[in-house]
């Protein structure tokens, strides 16, 4: 097999995380080396083999792995194939120092939602203007990882779900076209991100992002019928632009914005 290497790299506008990196490699190995953030790495194609604090470890299919920032690894492919993996640099505000010794111990998780969750993140990152369901993704990937490392209660937050979902419900309608930052409404509502999409997935039966996202669509279904063109819509409903309206108009009504608009005037 030809040697392949395949990088993207970005970083993107969510608290938390320092960088996105998307690779696939058929023979690269990564020298010993550091990273100055933890490394929350998913493999999708083949494996990695890797050294960490003198352990030799590997990434079996399906599993999530969460390496430390200052401690030494490596990585290779562990199969003819190469790896095609992704990976999230988050900061110390995902996770602190007091999380280093366990991760060292125990890299390497096998946990389905997580992984799943993780996935969706990355889904969401890689689209533009998706900013909160990135910020909730991340709050529960978040939890979850703290969980595995030190379980943790969260009894402060208990018996304040319907009030505090009708709460982030009230501030997401006042908001509804600028957004709001999923740790900007939780510090105001003062519980944490993560209890604050459980909460209000649980009482409305949707999650935040998508609870913005569909108020956004209804906004924009009536400025359309009012004859404003789509690319003018998109960013006064508070849209990143006009792609960003189309992908989620055709996901809600199976159509585009021009074709609806059309649709509507050929009515009248």
């Amino acid at each position: 097999m030809a040697s392949r290497q395949e990088v993207s790299a970005w970083r993107p506008p969510v608290p938390g995380i320092v960088e996105v990196f998307h690779a696939h490699f058929t023979e690269h190995a990564y020298p010993m080396h550091v990273h100055d953030a933890w490394t929350l790495l998913i493999v999708d194609d083949g494996a990695v083999r890797y050294d960490l604090d003198r352990h030799e470890r590997s990434t079996p299919h399906g599993t999530v792995s969460l390496l430390p920032p200052r401690v030494p690894h490596n990585g290779s492919p562990a199969t003819a194939r190469g790896f095609r993996k992704r990976v999230l640099y988050l900061d110390s505000t995902q996770l602190d120092e007091s999380f280093i010794g366990p991760a060292v111990d125990r890299p390497d998780l096998t946990d389905p939602l997580l992984r799943d969750r993780i996935g969706r993140l990355h889904t969401a990152l890689a689209h533009p203007g998706e900013t909160l369901e990135a910020e909730s993704h991340l709050a529960l990937v978040g939890e979850r990882l703290r969980a595995h490392l030190r379980p943790r209660t969260t009894a402060g937050d208990a018996g304040r779900g319907p009030g505090v979902a009708r709460d982030l419900r009230d501030l997401l309608d006042e908001r509804v076209i600028e957004g709001t930052a999923l740790a900007e409404a939780a510090s105001e509502l003062h519980v944490h991100p993560a209890h604050l999409v459980r909460t209000f997935s649980t009482a409305f039966g949707i999650a935040p992002h998508q609870y913005v996202t569909s108020r956004r669509v209804d906004l924009a279904r009536s400025l359309l019928l009012d004859g404003r063109p789509p690319s003018e819509v998109a960013t006064a409903v508070g849209f990143y632009d006009q792609s960003h309206l189309t992908r989620h108009f055709r996901r809600f009504l199976g159509t585009t914005p021009g074709r609806y608009t059309r649709t509507a005037r050929s009515r009248s």
